[in-house]
């Protein structure tokens, strides 16, 4: 895990653009420049302490790359590699086998990455994993690319309306487009080819198309058939044996085992975060399993009254399963400490409220682990989500599309936009659920759930990987019959009866709450201070007239909207107007 940039087709500029993300790499910065290319990496070591400092050179080609390749044992010993290495990094053995198989070796790869390979051929490659877990932005300018693992490296962001009403509306931005002049980031999967100092876009591998078991990973082979089925199968017998609710269980179980024990790879301390919830839980038995030790899990709740707080439920599990257990506590306090801190990490703009917590749990992990495994994806790729089953009832039973659910002072323009960005899925027959969760997937799952991660994390020097977005645990989820994944008013019901065997601390049955964070307790106070000082904010005002911004905190009809555009107010003062954290909040609320 690192941060990278570069600027291919120009002898130098790398240390300027990783200046800027030297968060991003706590144990140091190498630069390297020749008359093709300028790279820069920020590390932060994971794999092979000693000698994974990149850029990395090999038959004839070097890469420079963010994340982890979790099958590189498989891939070094699939292709024989072994002595031919001159390190133990994980992203070594690709050189060598894009030297045999150019650019099909991406394919080959499990993990979550994005990186740049400039080969022995002669050829310059972008690449970003399918699920888009890793973050990778280029600008092309003056026939040269350079490319960044934040936007911020390349100066200061402008106000754009249609990102700063999509961020009020949706909490998160769509398409490709960012803030930043000339800035786009790829799309997940995407595969770009430098050519001349021109970007050329060669294809966008979907996270939802089969991808192959390989030797030694996941056991035996997966064909290439479709992902989807034209319809779900009939309803499977209770009975043991071949198409039964007990196959898929032990199914799931070897995948989950499967994905785990990969993603686990690592030379320096790990844990998870361990929320109240199903995926999570699910995440914790098989570290449990895996482990010789207690594995060491952090869960955040908050000091309010009317908050949902998830300690308890996250305390029996972690009583169950003899995990070493920490308690993260969250009050008003933090709230207005971390907020500016979360708005600068988030420079790609994103106001989850789920960010905050995530920031402060990251600020408590990161004394004793390097990487945590989290639970992002499950619900996506088990279908947990209550607008899922709301999709499937007939209109008259109160059916109707699992959209985004936007406020209607600043929603319609949003929608409109994500229902286009939604569309844009693979071509396979999908069912109505699996229409739903290919929406989810490919917009706010990378532009929101996997940002949220990336920058809360990073910003604190912690990795954090996700073991439900393995392509195998993909491939084997969303292909399940539907009727495995919804049943009655259950969301994930494979993974339910899987969580009652092996955990039943974690009440895999229990009315599914959603996650809340009492963002509107606090601000509530200074509602009325708020409104006027956000409507003086140019990125507030993108998103809202300034009378609609002091109504929206003057009448609580519309109070979900104040934390949206609370972050633009903070957001807008860091990255348009170059403000500080501490100077950005200080110029919205006297303290």
């Amino acid at each position: 895990m690192c941060g990278i940039a570069g600027i291919v087709g120009e002898a130098e500029g790398a240390q300027a653009l990783i200046d800027a993300i030297a968060h991003r790499g706590p144990n140091g910065i190498r630069v390297e420049e020749s008359e093709r290319y300028s790279l820069a990496h920020a590390r932060l070591s994971i794999i092979d302490l000693e000698g994974g400092w990149q850029p990395l050179h090999a038959a004839g080609s070097t890469i420079i790359g963010n994340g982890e390749i979790y099958n590189y044992l498989e891939l070094t010993e699939e292709f024989q590699l072994k002595g031919k290495l001159a390190t133990g990094s994980d992203f070594e053995p690709l050189l060598h086998i894009y030297a045999q198989e150019g650019e099909a070796a991406f394919d080959r790869l499990r993990g979550m990455y994005a990186f740049c390979l400039i080969g022995a051929d002669g050829r310059t490659w972008l690449v970003r994993d399918p699920f888009g877990i890793k973050p990778l932005y280029i600008r092309a300018q003056n026939g040269a690319v350079a490319f960044s693992s934040e936007p911020r490296s390349f100066g200061q962001a402008i106000v754009r309306p249609e990102i700063s009403k999509q961020v009020a509306a949706l909490n998160y931005t769509l398409e490709n487009e960012t803030a930043w002049p000339g800035v786009i980031r790829l799309e997940p999967g995407e595969i770009i080819e430098v050519v001349n100092g021109e970007v050329r876009r060669h294809r966008v591998r979907s996270a939802l198309s089969p991808t192959p078991r390989r030797a030694g990973v996941g056991g035996e082979g997966r064909s290439n058939a479709p992902v989807a089925a034209e319809r779900p199968p009939t309803l499977p017998s209770p009975t043991r044996g071949e198409g039964s609710v007990e196959h898929a269980i032990e199914q799931l179980d070897a995948v989950l085992e499967d994905s785990i024990k990969v993603h686990q790879r690592s030379d320096v301390p790990y844990g998870l975060f361990l929320s109240g919830g199903i995926d999570s839980a699910a995440v914790a038995i098989m570290m449990a399993r895996l482990n010789t030790r207690p594995v060491v899990a952090y869960t955040c709740g908050f000091d309010v009254p009317e908050a949902r707080d998830e300690r308890g439920q996250a305390e029996r599990v972690a009583r169950a399963l003899k995990l070493d257990w920490n308690d993260v506590s969250f009050g008003e306090e933090d709230f207005w400490r971390i907020a500016p801190l979360v708005a600068w990490a988030m420079d790609d703009p994103v106001a989850d409220y789920a960010c905050l917590p995530t920031y402060k749990l990251a600020e408590a992990a990161k004394a004793r682990l390097t990487v945590v495994l989290t639970g992002e994806g499950g619900d996506e790729l088990f279908a947990g989500y209550s607008r899922y089953r709301r999709a499937l009832r007939p209109a008259w039973l109160g059916g109707r599309p699992a959209e985004p659910q936007t406020d209607a002072v600043l929603g319609p323009d949003a929608l409109n936009a994500w229902r286009k960005a939604a569309g844009r899925r693979p071509a396979l027959q999908l069912t109505t659920l699996q229409q739903s969760q290919a929406a989810d997937i490919a917009t706010w799952l990378p532009n929101d759930l996997l940002l949220k991660l990336d920058r809360c994390l990073m910003a604190n020097g912690l990795e954090g990987r996700t073991p439900f977005l393995d392509p195998e645990v993909a491939a084997f989820a969303f292909n399940l019959p539907d009727n495995l994944k919804v049943r009655g008013r259950f969301g994930k019901y494979l993974l339910r009866a899987w969580l009652e065997r092996h955990c039943p601390a974690a009440e895999p049955w229990a009315k599914k709450k959603g996650f809340t964070v009492p963002v509107a307790a606090w601000i509530a106070p200074r509602a009325a201070e708020l409104g006027a000082s956000l409507a003086g904010v140019e990125a507030v005002r993108a998103a809202a007239s300034a009378d609609t911004i002091r109504a929206i905190f003057a009448e609580d009809a519309h109070k979900a909207l104040r934390w949206p555009l609370l972050f633009l107010g903070l957001w807008g003062r860091i990255h348009t107007e170059g403000a500080s954290p501490d100077a950005a909040l200080a110029s919205l609320i006297s303290r």
